[in-house]
């Protein structure tokens, strides 16, 4: 028994299911998770002193890599003066200046400490703010684990295979309309049934909670038009997609505003942060200034302001390097199909930017529902034997892989090379 098998014994015990987010469990892969000891760059050194290449990046925030030295040093220098104050410090508003300027939709915006508290808040706004009790959401889309949003969600609820989550009250369910991600004849007759009640629209506008999914041409367009016709209040959730594809939101490369956007991962720059923000006349009802009650003790906690305010600076710095992730994540994914093409294994890779996710189908994965053609038993196998010559994948079908800055050509050597073996052993 390794010494990672045995922590897990011991957490759960103690710890529901011994981890404590669910997909860490490594259930639908059939292993007991890893325990990390430390991370550096690209890579992860368990307790039982393996290195593996990385492509999970904490599901994302660390698009510089692990312990980037400058993110690091301010972090310290800003641990030095005190963790919590409860009170403002001068690194909130830098880091709420650069979201404000780098996405234009932003006029004002909220610090809070996680993408879960940041779409909830953001939902509470647009209900305080049309006055309308209803929401809608795209199957497959996991936008945090509050009430109104595990209804049809993606990520973990869909590793465990399960349709939603008890402790949900009937009431609220009925309040949240589920629509197929990508289907805009099913959206549009759901606007016309229940557009006069919607507070909002929710959406990733890259899927990243049911694997990688990119909207189709025309369809974020849509969702734009159709909520401005009846008066509903689009949200972005750019948790995942903020600073992911570009210096900014998504929003910016399909030039497309939403109303609201939720951002998390990349600008807490590996601490625990996220936000709420948009126009200013809906931002300006959030209490002290507005009616719409939100706050939170560690909100703008000064660590994590520090560490959000260093990535941002160094990614604003990269100027085109964006376009250069891009590329390298693209040659990878292509010489990895390749790979399964060559042994006559189906499969559909699914990228967007430098994030990407294999799906074992041969079906062309658009929705909630394609995504679940994907054989996950192979998957499973898949990830085992990555892991096996020192790659790490997600633990689940239905989640991204990320590239960051910090692979080398030699790390993507590993990764192909790891991919050539695990094809043989499929």
């Amino acid at each position: 028994m390794t010494d990672s098998e045995k922590w897990f014994e011991s957490a759960k015990k103690i710890i529901p299911g011994g981890v404590n987010s669910p997909v860490r469990a490594f259930q639908s892969v059939g292993l007991s998770p890893l325990f990390i000891r430390r991370a550096k760059g690209a890579r992860l050194y368990d307790i039982d002193g393996q290195s593996y290449v990385d492509f999970v990046l904490s599901w994302g925030p660390m698009i510089l890599g692990h312990a980037h030295p400058a993110v690091l040093e301010a972090e310290v220098r800003a641990a030095e003066n005190g963790t919590s104050y409860g009170m403002p410090t001068i690194m909130e508003v830098d880091l709420a200046r650069m979201i404000t300027t780098a996405v234009p939709s932003i006029e004002m915006v909220r610090m809070v400490s996680s993408g879960t508290e940041a779409v909830m808040s953001a939902i509470r706004l647009a209900r305080g703010f049309t006055g309308r009790e209803k929401i809608l959401k795209f199957e497959g889309c996991y936008h945090g684990h509050s009430d109104a949003l595990l209804v049809r969600a993606g990520s973990g609820i869909a590793t465990l295979g399960i349709p939603g989550s008890p402790g949900i009250p009937r009431q609220i369910a009925k309040l949240t309309i589920t629509v197929p991600y990508n289907d805009l004849s099913a959206f549009e007759s759901a606007m016309e049934q229940h557009g006069k009640d919607l507070a909002c629209v929710i959406v990733e506008p890259v899927a990243g909670n049911m694997g990688v999914v990119p909207p189709e041409k025309g369809f974020l367009e849509a969702l734009r038009q159709l909520s401005s016709n009846y008066g509903v209040l689009l949200i972005f959730d750019e948790v995942i997609t903020g600073f992911r594809m570009t210096y900014g939101g998504y929003q910016n490369l399909v030039g497309i505003k939403p109303d609201l956007t939720c951002l998390g991962k990349i600008i807490g720059g590996g601490m625990p942060v996220g936000a709420f923000g948009g126009r200013r006349d809906i931002m300006s009802l959030v209490a002290p200034s507005g009616p719409v009650y939100q706050a939170g003790t560690l909100s703008g906690n000064p660590v994590a302001m520090a560490a959000g305010c260093a990535t941002l600076s160094l990614l604003k710095s990269f100027g085109d390097n964006y376009q250069v992730l891009e590329r390298r994540t693209k040659l990878l994914c292509s010489a990895l199909e390749q790979l399964f093409i060559l042994k006559g294994i189906p499969v559909r890779i699914n990228r967007v930017g430098s994030m990407f996710t294999v799906f074992f189908t041969s079906e062309e994965v658009r929705d909630y529902a394609s995504a679940f053609s994907s054989n996950t038993l192979l998957y499973a196998r898949y990830f085992k034997n990555m892991l096996r010559h020192g790659v790490l994948m997600a633990p689940s079908q239905f989640e991204a892989a990320f590239v960051s800055f910090a692979h080398t050509d030699e790390d993507m050597e590993q990764a192909f090379n790891a991919c050539e073996a695990a094809i043989r052993a499929l």
